[in-house]
């Protein structure tokens, strides 16, 4: 039978010299074997095996006596292991490495080692296992968020065309997609709607989005601007007149917006500017859904649907005796808060490069942002939001001399420098994450215009499946940050 022991074993002399006798030297050999944190499993040159440690035995779940003395080929055969690189080592007559699955369901990275004697033989093989269940689940956890994220960007997806394909929109930051899909319910239901947030935020866009997708779609949708309108004529507008109410007025009377709005929607804006005395009225119309016109004594029916919005607090009004308490809580049914532009940054890149488009088709010009105007323009707080946003880029592709626009052509900074890493502009920058944002605003908004992937990528510059993964990869990394 071929020798079986360690090459350097075939010496005793050096052997004694190492370790001060060969006994000492096989002692030595089994505390290394045994100390190893890894499995150690070792056959002869035939695949019978010989020698196994307790870290194998415990990874495998296996006893040594089902082991030991025997051919890897019955314990291959028996279902032991489900597959020996050991008999693949032989075989091929060089190191393999393979993954293997136990009995007690644990994974394992093998490792089979052929050793040689000086004729060329295998005398044994010597297989380290390395426990990977820890891997395998964390792998697999891995997979299932995967899927999970994969499932979630499907659905904001969807969101997203469902609510924005309809009206005249644009939402990329995942905050005010949720805002949508709230704004999305509510507009089946006919129910006051208060609209809150910072002037220019869009609520007239919400307002409308609104109407559009209701079961009043077919009426007229109106907008009233109550901080425009002089206060002694706020309430012949909203209400009418008969004829001879007042000076001026004319013959035969005139309804108002309540009756002109019947079976469609009102959009009263800046309802926290509208007097006091208006605000009687207008909840008693809200209440009995009847309007009596200056001057006349006959009450009409109006069926309307108000949506109110505001920038102003109208709680702290309440508690001032600014706002009326009980038209307060008249118009606050279904309150939604409309976030600023600043706590939506993932919309400034879309909404101006929309804006920019837009101009120039209008104009017939080829402007576009550059990379320091886009990270310029994420920097700053717009605290006249969308609005502001809007007036800017028009400004710019007027003022621009170039088909460029860059971050000194914009009023509010003269120059964007980027800050350097733990210098005086501040803390480490991230530039891979920073070029990632500015690549997945590109592509999404690529895929918002062209509909399919193939135009969007080729509009970018790049084939279709690097489109793809790159969607997906910074897709997953947000919603994995959030």
């Amino acid at each position: 039978m071929p020798n079986r022991e360690p090459a350097f074993l075939h010496h005793p002399h050096q052997a004694a010299g190492m370790f001060g006798s060969l006994q000492e030297a096989y002692d030595r050999l089994d505390a290394i074997i045994e100390s190893s944190y890894d499995g150690i499993f070792i056959t002869d040159g035939q695949a019978v095996t010989i020698r196994v440690n307790q870290a194998y035995l415990t990874i495998t779940g296996l006893r040594a006596e089902e082991v030991l003395g025997r051919s890897m080929w019955d314990l291959e055969r028996e279902g032991i292991v489900d597959r020996s690189g050991t008999l693949i080592a032989i075989s091929k007559r060089k190191p393999v490495t393979l993954e293997q699955v136990f009995r007690n369901g644990r994974h394992a990275l093998i490792a089979s080692t052929p050793v040689f004697d000086e004729s060329g033989d295998i005398v044994m093989v010597v297989t380290n296992v390395r426990d990977t269940t820890e891997l395998y689940d964390l792998q697999e956890k891995y997979r299932r968020s995967a899927e999970q994220n994969e499932k979630y960007y499907s659905e904001i997806e969807y969101t997203r065309k469902q609510v924005l394909d309809s009206a005249d929109l644009i939402a990329a930051d995942r905050r005010m997609l949720e805002v949508l899909e709230l704004v999305d319910r509510v507009a089946a239901l006919d129910t006051t709607v208060l609209l809150l947030g910072e002037t220019g935020v869009g609520k007239e866009k919400i307002a409308k989005y609104i109407f559009k997708n209701s079961a009043r779609r077919e009426g007229r949708f109106l907008t009233v601007n109550c901080g425009a309108i002089a206060p002694n004529l706020i309430e012949s507008e909203l209400f009418g007149y008969v004829q001879g109410a007042f000076t001026g007025a004319s013959r035969g009377g005139k309804p108002g917006l309540f009756e002109v709005a019947d079976k469609g929607t009102l959009f009263l804006d800046e309802i926290g500017e509208l007097p006091l005395e208006m605000q009687v009225k207008l909840l008693r119309v809200l209440q009995e859904r009847t309007v009596t016109r200056v001057g006349g004594n006959e009450a009409v029916s109006v069926d309307v649907r108000v949506v109110a919005a505001t920038n102003r607090d109208l709680g702290q009004m309440v508690r001032d005796k600014t706002f009326r308490e009980d038209l307060f809580y008249r118009l606050n049914v279904v309150p939604i808060t409309i976030p600023p532009l600043r706590e939506r940054r993932d919309d400034i890149i879309p909404f101006a490069e929309s804006f920019l488009e837009e101009l120039n088709k209008k104009y017939n010009l080829r402007k576009r942002l550059t990379a320091s105007a886009c990270q310029a323009m994420l920097n700053y707080a717009w605290p006249g939001n969308v609005r502001e946003l809007k007036n800017i880029i028009e400004r710019m592709v007027i003022m621009s001399g170039s088909d460029q626009i860059r971050a000194e052509d914009l009023p509010f900074h003269s120059v964007w420098t980027p800050p350097l890493p733990g210098g005086e502009d501040g803390p480490t920058v991230d530039l891979k994450a920073l070029t990632g944002q500015f690549e997945l605003q590109f592509i999404n908004r690529a895929y918002e215009r062209f509909g399919n992937v193939r135009d969007a990528a080729r509009s970018l510059g790049m084939d279709p499946a690097t489109f793809v993964r790159k969607r997906k990869r910074y897709a997953q990394e947000r919603l994995l940050q959030k």
